[in-house]
């Protein structure tokens, strides 16, 4: 049942246009997903920034080909969030969250909401942070400035989550950054996405997570891991997706995005890893 509840999962956009955020966020209250509409886990589309670089519009059409339904964003590639929205509904594909540098969510955020808006995102993810903005200080003033973004996001009807890698987990005089911004971050206001690939790369379980911060975990990304610490394609290593899944419901799972950093053929490696996730299911 649950593996199936994860897999079940569908689209549900936020569409918007020629409307200011405020009078959006009117409409456009965040509510958690609960609704099974489908079966078809999404993809990350920085796996295929390669060629998202040279088309968006055919690169999408190709994810959409492969049988996704529900993409995450890293990066426009220059255009306009209509055009964005315009090429999604030409291929039937909705896009759920998108990742938010750093610096656009202290210089351009409220560009950045009504981009969300028009484009029909859930989610705005803080995805990555520079060696120069870890730290003890930075992590503790990080904290601050999620909640702060996340009050802004929640206004604009929207949700603001945090995406982990492995440094988050490194410990320094006992204080444990990821640890601390789930302690010190209003779960009403800050939601996480949790890389599978990364906690694993840190030796930490994601079962513990869900059971000590249950509902936090709305957004996943689904990335294998081999034995020799490598990043692989989804269902080509040793991470045991089936037995992470069993806790979907106490994560608070709503969206998954299939991921790989470095893949050798972007499109073999969205392909294989849509026909592993949906094998689970079987399982």
């Amino acid at each position: 049942m649950q593996r199936r509840r994860f897999l079940q999962l569908g689209a549900l956009g936020l569409a918007a246009a020629g409307m200011g955020v405020t009078a959006l966020a009117e409409d456009n209250a965040f509510r958690p997903r609960q609704e099974e509409a489908g079966k078809i886990p999404g993809l990350q589309l920085y796996t295929l920034r390669s060629l998202m670089k040279k088309n968006v519009a055919g690169t999408l059409a190709a994810v959409a080909e492969i049988g996704y339904r529900e993409v995450e964003f890293s990066d426009y590639f220059g255009l306009k969030p209509t055009e964005v929205r315009r090429m999604l509904d030409a291929e039937g594909i909705s896009a759920p969250a998108v990742h938010v540098p750093l610096q656009i969510l202290e210089t351009q955020l409220e560009q950045a909401l009504e981009a969300a808006h028009r484009i029909g995102h859930r989610y705005l993810v803080l995805p990555w942070l520079e060696e120069r903005q870890r730290g003890t200080e930075n992590f503790k003033r990080l904290a601050e400035r999620c909640n702060e973004w996340g009050e802004k996001c929640r206004a604009a009807g929207l949700r603001f989550a945090y995406h982990n890698h492995d440094f988050e987990f490194s410990a320094d005089g006992g204080f444990v950054p990821y640890d601390w911004l789930l302690e010190n971050t209003d779960p009403d206001l800050v939601s996480f996405e949790m890389d599978l690939f990364w906690i694993a790369k840190a030796n930490r379980e994601p079962e513990g997570y869900f059971k000590k911060y249950p509902g936090r975990f709305p957004l996943w990304h689904l990335k294998d891991m081999d034995a020799n610490g490598n990043m692989v394609d989804v269902g080509a290593g040793v991470i045991d997706f089936k037995k992470i899944i069993l806790g979907a419901d106490m994560a608070g799972f709503e969206f998954g995005f299939v991921e790989h950093d470095q893949p050798d053929d972007p499109l073999r490696t969205a392909s294989t890893g849509l026909a592993a996730v949906r094998s689970w299911e079987r399982g």
